[in-house]
């Protein structure tokens, strides 16, 4: 039995991986583009712009939960 639900979640995590690397590349894409038009502080500017690179770098190391999270950091700052 232990095996079993060993394996179940395994599939779990191997399926549930891409549904999160899904989401990775559309929250940059609306960071940058509320980063276009958004009036914010040159400290907040700089924040958003760090908190979509480490976005971006946590996707490419397959980090995708704390991307999603890093980058919604970011667009709460934008006001999204």
């Amino acid at each position: 039995m232990t095996m079993r639900r060993l394996l179940a979640a395994a599939a779990i995590v191997a399926f549930a991986s891409p549904a999160f690397a899904a989401q990775c590349p559309a929250l940059m894409a609306k960071v940058d583009e509320a980063l276009q038009t958004a009036q914010l502080s040159d400290a907040d500017k700089a924040k958003v712009t760090e908190l979509r690179q480490k976005g971006e770098e946590q996707h490419a190391a397959g980090q995708h939960a704390e991307s999603e999270a890093t980058l919604q950091e970011a667009l709460q700052i934008l006001g999204m």
